[in-house]
């Protein structure tokens, strides 16, 4: 089983203590490796390919839509917001939800509210990154959610995404918005399971 990056220390770690642990007693040991078990299961990063059509947006997140409405943003102006909600049994590695160049990043720390909240897009924790497409702006939200503890991105400005591809992820439950152009056609509704990815969220209107 792959495990995302952010997973192998702590991996290592407990692999480390069940051993030193198995010297003194099995029972903490076994413990210890059952925790073990579940970092792996929790960092788990399954391989995600799909047949990708240009005009297509799929879902950066793993999890439960939860909002659907059109908004206004900075960066990416008069959009339709979808918001995802990942539980903490859900995969929290974060994807692209089309091919675009990065040209906005930004950090804002803030709160850690239940992240299935609508208000929780605006006063959590997240981090933001704004994509450039042929088909106009499109931004992807990290959300801090009440567990969560950290947010993961790597990118920097300029990078070139191809759909599909990793972005970064966020440790424990937690919330992914995605900011589509107007003339997207949304072909989910509120209360759908969507996998990142895999589950096609809009196409773009003909």
């Amino acid at each position: 089983m792959r495990i995302a990056r952010d997973g192998i220390k702590p991996v290592i770690f407990l692999i480390i203590c069940a051993v030193l642990s198995a010297f003194i007693s099995y029972v903490p040991a076994l413990v210890i490796l059952a925790l073990c078990l579940f970092v792996i299961w929790f960092f788990r990063d399954p391989e995600r390919n799909a047949d990708y059509k240009d005009g297509n947006f799929y879902s950066p997140a793993d999890g439960k839509i939860v909002e659907i409405s059109e908004v206004d943003h900075p960066f990416a102006g008069r959009s339709i917001k979808i918001g995802i909600f990942m539980n903490v049994f859900s995969v929290h590695v974060n994807r692209a939800p089309c091919t675009g160049i990065v040209n906005y990043l930004e950090y804002v720390p803030g709160k850690k509210i239940a992240a299935f909240a609508e208000k929780a897009s605006e006063i959590n924790e997240r981090n933001l990154i704004g994509l450039t497409t042929q088909w106009g702006a499109v931004l992807v939200v990290q959300i801090a959610g009440l567990v969560a503890r950290r947010i993961v991105c790597r990118l920097k400005s300029g990078d070139v995404l191809e759909t599909g591809q990793r972005l970064g992820m966020i440790k424990l439950g937690s919330r992914v918005d995605v900011y589509l152009p107007l003339d997207v056609v949304v072909k989910i509704k509120t209360g759908d399971r969507v996998k990142a990815g895999l589950t096609c969220i809009g196409v773009i209107s003909q």
